[in-house]
């Protein structure tokens, strides 16, 4: 081999390095990260006590252009590196101010949305070590902490689920769309032999995915990804409480294993994204045992009911799925992104990679494989997101999480039982969890046709939110719209869910006479 050679190159002046250096110097003084953390501290603590008592919007709204101008004339304000520790401090506090002013206020009681929490506090404060001393995690030896962060949490929630240790395996990933990914990939790869090599066969009937008709749209996007095609994803039929109907995913396994047909998973969840709804999982591992198919049960939101001696029902069997997702960053009340991915066997650990990297693992220390998270997730470079969870549970224990779940849980029966007892709501369905789907009906949409009432409400959804009173969502049930509500803030109290109510008819009387 011939060795390489570099060519001569002009060395830059000496001189110019040194004054590169102390330019630099202004951005790494630790100095300056003392005194602007001090101030991040006052500003991050004053904010959140008037957010949390209610005060302001829950999201101050703008047009999307408005805020892009906005955040680049900032850009173009910068006092620079020759500034003083002192206006760079305040310079600091400046754009955190705006920071704080401009976004959505997810600790306000009124945000009542997306299944994106009022993270615990001082988990951001955990996740800050990681982010300020930047800890990657692709191998051990970079991350060792980490990586020792990570496998304790993946012990304690794989416990929590209802497996032995040392039976099982697990690792976190950024959101539960890629932990999908990750675990169907792995499935994939089992199901299919040869495929990570080869590829997805071309030859007889293509492989597909079976799943529940809720499913989210992740997994779908899975499908595509991993070469089967979203045309190949068969969506099982639902009961009358919208769960997959376990006699459907049977009849639908029994055909396909008939005719010969690759199956790469049946896809359940727990809860499902619409209304929350959690499968009967004993019925449908039983039939994926009948007809030897892999079960991945999506637990983002609803894995969280294990740590919940009130509510762990939902989840019964959730141990006898071959793979899990659970995502920290909704009822565990974590800061995003952190989501577990599960395999009941450890033996599949390895499955979903079949690489080899010679410049990243270390063939002197086989031993450390086992701990280097790149060889099993998507990201080689991967942020230490454990180290939220691992903090708060060190910090409070277990039972924070558990009354979380019991807190917010209860209070969608809560909002339940107040769409019952109006005349001008009503209910779609009888919530399992804090997620709860209505429609405001007033007098004059009584006898709307489903179209100008589903219309009704996504207007008076947008009227809402842009008023700033609240923070909710809308989706189609059997293709009418209809307003969804997640009570995903544990300081949200029964009074808020009457202000809601309040509000929905206050916007709608106005919605309707501009109409």
């Amino acid at each position: 081999m011939t060795p390489f050679r570099p060519k001569n190159k002009p060395m830059p002046a000496t001189s110019d390095l040194d004054d590169a250096r102390r330019r630099i110097h202004a951005a790494y003084d630790p100095e300056l990260l003392r005194s602007a953390g001090g101030r991040l501290a006052e500003l991050l603590s004053r904010h959140l006590a008037a957010i949390q008592s209610g005060a302001g919007p829950v999201i101050p709204w703008h047009q999307p252009p408005d805020y892009v101008q906005q955040a680049s004339r900032m850009l173009a304000d910068a006092p620079g590196l020759a500034a003083s520790p002192e206006l760079l401090t305040q310079r600091f506090a400046d754009l955190v101010t705006e920071m704080l002013g401009r976004g959505i206020n997810l600790h306000h009681p009124r945000y009542i949305g997306h299944q994106v929490p009022a993270s615990v506090p001082v988990a951001g404060l955990f996740d800050a070590v990681g982010s300020v001393t930047n800890q990657p995690m692709a191998i051990y030896e970079m991350g060792p902490w980490a990586t020792a962060a990570e496998w304790a949490m993946v012990r304690e929630l794989g416990q929590a689920i209802g497996w032995q240790p040392g039976e099982f395996s697990g690792l976190v990933t950024h959101g539960g769309s890629l932990a999908n990914f990750t675990a169907l990939l792995t499935a994939r790869n089992v199901a299919l032999g040869d495929v990570w090599e080869r590829g997805v066969p071309r030859d007889g009937p293509p492989p597909v995915l079976v799943v529940h008709a809720d499913a989210h749209y992740c997994v779908s996007r899975s499908a595509g990804m991993l070469g089967l095609g979203t045309d190949h994803v068969l969506r099982v039929p639902l009961d009358d409480r919208r769960r997959m109907d376990p006699n459907r995913l049977d009849e639908i396994l029994a055909d396909l294993r008939a005719r010969r047909q690759p199956i790469v998973a049946a896809v359940a969840c727990s809860c499902s994204t619409p209304i929350g709804a959690f499968d009967p999982l004993p019925e449908i591992a039983d039939a994926c045992r009948r007809h030897e198919v892999w079960l991945h049960v999506d637990a983002a939101h609803g894995g969280a009911a294990c740590l919940s001696p009130r509510h762990q029902h939902l989840v019964t069997g959730l141990e006898l799925a071959d793979s899990i997702v659970w995502d920290a960053h909704k009822m565990l009340f974590m800061p995003a992104l952190c989501a577990f991915v599960f395999y009941r066997d450890k033996a599949r650990r390895f499955e979903t990679f079949r690489q080899v990297a010679p410049y990243l693992f270390d063939p002197t220390a086989p031993g450390l494989a086992e701990y280097d998270s790149g060889l099993r997730a998507v990201e080689c470079t991967k942020r230490a997101a454990a180290f939220g969870l691992w903090g708060v549970w060190a910090l409070f224990g277990p039972q924070l999480f558990a009354d979380l779940v019991d807190v917010t849980f209860g209070m969608g029966q809560v909002l339940y039982g107040k769409l019952c007892a109006a005349r001008d709501f009503e209910p779609v369905h009888d919530p399992q969890c804090n997620i709860v789907v209505f429609r405001h009906v007033p007098d004059a949409l009584r006898d709307a046709p489903p179209e100008r009432l589903g219309r009704f409400q996504m207007d008076l959804r947008r009227r809402l939110i842009e008023s700033g009173q609240f923070y909710i969502v809308s989706t189609n049930i059997d293709r009418v719209g209809a307003l969804r509500v997640t009570i995903i803030n544990p300081l949200t109290t029964p009074d808020h869910l009457d202000q809601l109510l309040d509000a929905l008819r206050d916007q709608g009387r106005r919605l309707l006479a501009e109409a």
